[in-house]
């Protein structure tokens, strides 16, 4: 198989950006550092804001988790909505469970309104009940969703297996909100916009250095300077150099495997409406179909890791019990991206300086919230208006034991998937 890094989305990413390095010093009014949603949300909304903006990339637009994921366009968080409330508020925990709630529907917007050929399919999400107490656990988050107003429905294990073509579940929470993306190209056609908005967009132009002086941002790359009055950070999971604003947050990776393209036969009768899928193990599995009938099906894990061959032997075989008529398809490639985890599994936004902002922490739910958060860090900076942002900022943001909170996951991720591919 390719290189882990390399993943599926690039071979069939329709879209196109002119991009190339930064070669000479440049002022703005808004410096974006990192290509993913966030990045290119912001210098999208500051384009069409008619405010001057570049962004800079280090490497290629959608290089890190945001051309690497499963391509679900989810609803809110990964808490269901009491959580969000007792970790922010009433408040503030109402106003993000809105903002996040209505995120497909911008995403989506955006994709009509720039054309962007990202093969959207808005068909819903499904939550799938892995166990009997997985099923409780969604009957708890369909209370809770009702409660604020989300047009949730809850599927017993009959339609469930007619909406998903499998047997494997007790029922699901059906997000009709919700839909699915190619998550890259879907980062490359905002990034297109930005620049067809008037937004600058650099390539291979890593932030090396940044201070600030005399009220403006100086911003030290390889090719050039930018300066600048205000900064968005939007490096995410995928942050280097630049230690004195590097955000804290546990690193864990997500991986997926793909199929060849399936016939047409086998996919009439798997996710026929084409809604994207995750379970409620411990250890989530996700699982839909691309444009071209490939099944993608995935899990935590680093596929750089010694525990690559039980996290590929766990994938065959959890892709034979989910549709035993898949049993022998092979999987021809694998990938894999690194998720930004909070111990609250809340996204942050910090400030790193005057007029700079930060935002990370999505806990693999990048593409709704990474948008949202990039168009209000955007406005705040160019109105000096804080509260346009969804959480309130924080001059700071710590994690304790990162490295081994990753090592946690990353071991134990391993050996269930080792153990479940032997039982």
């Amino acid at each position: 198989m390719k290189d882990p890094e390399h993943s599926l989305w690039q071979d069939t990413c329709r879209e196109r950006l002119s991009a190339a390095p930064l070669t000479a010093d440049l002022t703005v009014d808004l410096a974006v550092i990192g290509g993913g949603y966030t990045g290119c949300s912001a210098a999208l909304t500051a384009a069409q804001a008619g405010v001057s903006v570049c962004l800079l990339e280090g490497q290629e637009i959608g290089h890190g988790g945001s051309g690497r994921n499963v391509g679900l366009v989810n609803a809110g968080l990964w808490l269901p909505p009491a959580e969000i409330r007792s970790h922010l508020g009433q408040t503030v925990g109402n106003r993000l469970i809105d903002l996040l709630g209505k995120a497909p529907s911008d995403v989506f917007a955006l994709i009509a309104e720039h054309g962007i050929e990202c093969e959207p399919i808005r068909n819903g999400t499904l939550h799938c009940a892995h166990s009997k107490s997985g099923f409780r656990d969604l009957q708890t988050r369909h209370s809770q969703l009702s409660a604020s107003g989300a047009p949730v429905e809850l599927l017993p294990p009959e339609v469930t297996g007619a909406r998903t073509g499998s047997g494997a579940f007790h029922g699901a929470l059906l997000d009709p909100r919700a839909g699915t993306i190619q998550p890259l190209a879907y980062a490359v056609g905002l990034a297109r916009a930005a620049s067809d908005a008037g937004a600058q967009i650099f390539v291979q132009s890593p932030v090396q250095a940044m201070r600030h002086q005399n009220g403006q941002w100086e911003l030290t790359t390889p090719g050039g300077k930018v300066r600048a009055k205000a900064v968005v950070q939007a490096t995410n999971a995928y942050h280097h150099g630049l230690q004195d604003t590097a955000p804290a947050y546990v690193p864990v990776y997500y991986f997926q495997y793909a199929t060849a393209p399936l016939s047409h036969n086998l996919r009439a009768c798997i996710l026929p409406d084409g809604e994207g899928c995750w379970d409620t193990g411990l250890i989530m599995t996700s699982f839909r179909l691309d444009q071209d009938g490939r099944m993608i099906i995935g899990g935590m894990g680093d596929l750089g890791h010694v525990g690559r061959a039980a996290h590929s032997a766990w994938v065959r075989r959890k892709l034979a019990a989910l549709y035993p008529q898949l049993a022998d398809q092979p999987l021809v490639q694998g990938w894999h991206g690194r998720i930004a985890m909070t111990s609250d599994h809340i996204p942050k936004i910090t400030e790193i300086g005057p007029n700079a902002l930060s935002a990370h922490g999505f806990s693999g739910r990048g593409i709704g919230p990474g948008t949202v958060f990039g168009r209000l860090m955007a406005e705040s900076l160019l109105s000096e208006d804080p509260s346009c942002l969804p959480v309130p900022p924080v001059p700071d943001h710590r994690e304790s034991w990162t490295g081994l909170r990753r090592a946690y996951f990353e071991t134990g991720a391993a050996l269930t998937h080792f153990i479940k591919a032997r039982i």
